[in-house]
């Protein structure tokens, strides 16, 4: 498989920042279904694909998130286009015989095993909001992730039934480059990397 330019990767990486200010501009649906679509595809543990999404767009949805909130994140993320809710389904293990058809005793590796299920739900959510990141990225939008949100506010918003939790939000738009501050600095290779 061959590198991708340049010019894929600044747009992926090198020139990609975390955005705070965001242009008064709509993303179109399929733009967001696109992302998601991408984000699928990334690996996940049994590829148990725990990870859950909101999308929210519409100004109703956006008013139920603002309370949960904090104070520093409300400017940035009501003026977003999109906002998407990672979350992770606690009862994931449920989907694996269509997720996993390959691996007949998959459900047993995670079912009655809370600390587990956890573990597993988490990571698996926290990589696949890492591939929606990227996917956006390549498809032309700017991101913001933030943890700053009451987490148990959210969940009673959004997921009442208890069985999904949220895990961080990612504001998605079309970002003001002019209100970037410098990149701030990035270790050298040798300072958290080591190769044995």
């Amino acid at each position: 498989m061959p590198s991708l330019s340049d010019a894929a990767l600044d747009q992926l990486f090198r020139e990609a920042r975390t955005h705070r200010w965001w242009e008064d501009r709509p993303i179109p649906e399929e733009t967001l279904r696109a992302v998601i679509d991408l984000a699928k595809l990334g690996p996940t543990s049994a590829n148990s694909c725990p990870g859950r999404f909101v999308l929210v767009v519409s100004r109703e949805a956006k008013e139920k998130l603002k309370p949960h909130l904090d104070e520093g994140n409300v400017r940035q993320t009501m003026s977003a286009p999109a906002t998407v809710i990672v979350a992770h389904d606690m009862e994931f293990y449920e989907k694996l015989d269509f997720l996993a058809p390959h691996s007949k005793d998959a459900r047993s590796w995670f079912a009655g095993k809370p600390d587990v299920i956890e573990k597993a739900a988490f990571q698996g959510s926290l990589l696949q909001g890492a591939y929606v990141i990227m996917a956006a990225r390549a498809l032309g939008l700017d991101c913001g992730p933030m943890g700053g949100f009451d987490r148990k506010g959210v969940d009673e918003t959004f997921f009442p039934d208890g069985k999904i939790k949220s895990n961080f939000l990612i504001n998605l738009g079309y970002g003001l480059k002019e209100k970037l501050h410098p990149r701030q600095p990035r270790f050298a290779f040798e300072e958290f990397c080591t190769i044995l």
